[in-house]
C-alpha cells in the first residue's frame, strides 16, 4: 500500500466513523460537532480525487456556512425556549437493516466492478469549472441564480405574511 492509500483509508474511517456519531448520539450538539469532521472526512477525500473546487466548496460553504449556522441555532434557541435536546433513538433495529441491506449492495457492486488503473495524478479543476460557468453554460448558470433568488424572495414573503390575512 502507497502513502496515498493510508491517506484515503485516514479519511473513509474518519467519515465513516463521525457519520455514526452523527446518527447515533444522544446530543443535538454533539451530533453538530461530529457533522464537523464528516464534513472534514468529506472535503479530503475530494482533495484526494483531485476535485480541488468540491473540496473548497465542501469546506467554504458546509463547515462554514450551514455548519456554523446549524451550531448558532442549536445554541440560541435551546435556552430561549429550553428545549430538552435529546435526540430518540426509535426504529433501530428497522434502521440497522436497511443500511446493511444497502452495504451488500454497494459492496457488491463495487467488487464486481472492473475499475480502471489511474495512470496519472488528477489535473486541478478549477479553472476548467470557471471556462464553462463562464463560456457554454453561462445561460444556465444565470437562470440558477435567477432562480435561486425568486425562491428566496418567495421564503421571505411566506415567513412575513401578516398573522391576520
Amino acid at each position: 500500500m502507497t502513502a496515498v492509500d493510508y491517506v484515503f483509508w485516514v479519511f473513509a474511517i474518519l467519515t465513516v466513523g463521525s457519520a455514526a456519531v452523527v446518527v447515533s448520539a444522544r446530543s443535538l450538539i454533539y451530533s453538530a460537532f461530529a457533522l464537523l469532521f464528516t464534513f472534514f472526512g468529506v472535503a479530503g477525500l475530494y482533495v484526494l480525487l483531485g476535485a480541488d473546487f468540491l473540496a473548497a466548496a465542501q469546506l467554504l460553504i458546509y463547515v462554514g456556512g450551514i455548519l456554523v449556522l446549524l451550531l448558532f441555532g442549536v445554541m440560541l434557541t435551546h435556552k430561549i425556549y429550553d428545549l430538552n435536546l435529546r435526540t430518540e433513538k426509535t426504529q433501530l433495529l428497522p434502521g440497522l437493516i436497511i443500511a446493511t441491506g444497502l452495504f451488500i449492495i454497494v459492496a457488491a457492486v463495487a467488487f464486481k466492478t472492473q475499475w480502471p488503473q489511474a495512470a496519472r495524478l488528477p489535473a486541478p479543476t478549477t479553472h476548467e469549472i470557471g471556462r464553462m460557468f463562464l463560456g457554454e453554460y453561462l445561460l444556465a448558470f444565470e437562470a440558477a441564480s435567477v432562480l435561486l433568488l425568486v425562491a428566496l424572495i418567495g421564503a421571505a414573503m411566506i415567513v412575513r405574511r401578516k398573522k391576520d390575512a
